[in-house]
């Protein structure tokens, strides 16, 4: 019986694995900010590193996660799995564009994104350009507005993909067909 149990929980732990590898497999990966980070102590300065690191498909999946540690990689690899954990689904119109103009805010940075014709490109700086690139917009026009933190951008930026609505979201909420808007 005991036996049994455990050949159910390794299989479980299996699952559970492969599926996070799956996961890992289907989103690239970016490094937004590598910063170090120091700690004044009696004994002297301590110094540690904080990573900011945007995941994405390219087909509407994004997120961002921060990590710190002693060293650089170790700073990567936990901010990398705190993007996994965030990841988001966001709104894509044509597979290329967002549906409309939306403002993201986070702290004092602040980011504008209009939808922008086909063949525009991706018109954003720094962070921004970061997010949107992985999350699968390929015509947009962006505008860092306030502070130019490079996470509280990226936050920005995140915010103002998610406020976004599609048409069937609105006529959900507003209980018609897309046909009736």
């Amino acid at each position: 019986m005991k036996e049994e149990n455990n050949n159910k929980s390794v299989k479980t732990q299996e699952k559970k694995f492969s599926r996070e590898n799956d996961k890992k497999k289907l989103l690239e990966e970016k490094v937004v900010s590598i910063g170090r980070v120091t700690k004044v102590t009696k004994g002297g300065r301590h110094f540690r590193f904080s990573a900011t690191v945007v995941v994405g498909n390219r087909k509407g999946l994004v997120g961002i996660g921060t990590g710190k540690a002693n060293e650089v990689p170790a700073a990567i690899a936990k901010a990398s799995m705190m993007a996994n954990k965030n990841v988001t689904k966001v709104a894509i119109i044509d597979g290329r564009t967002i549906p409309h103009e939306a403002t993201g805010k986070v702290g004092r940075a602040s980011v504008l994104i209009k939808p922008a014709v086909k063949g525009t490109g991706v018109i954003a700086g720094g962070a921004a350009r970061s997010v949107l690139e992985l999350a699968g917009v390929k015509d947009v026009i962006s505008k860092s507005l306030g502070s130019n933190t490079k996470i509280n951008v990226a936050k920005a930026t995140l915010e103002a993909l998610k406020s976004e609505r599609t048409p069937a979201k609105i006529a959900l909420l507003r209980g018609k067909k897309v046909e009736e808007l």
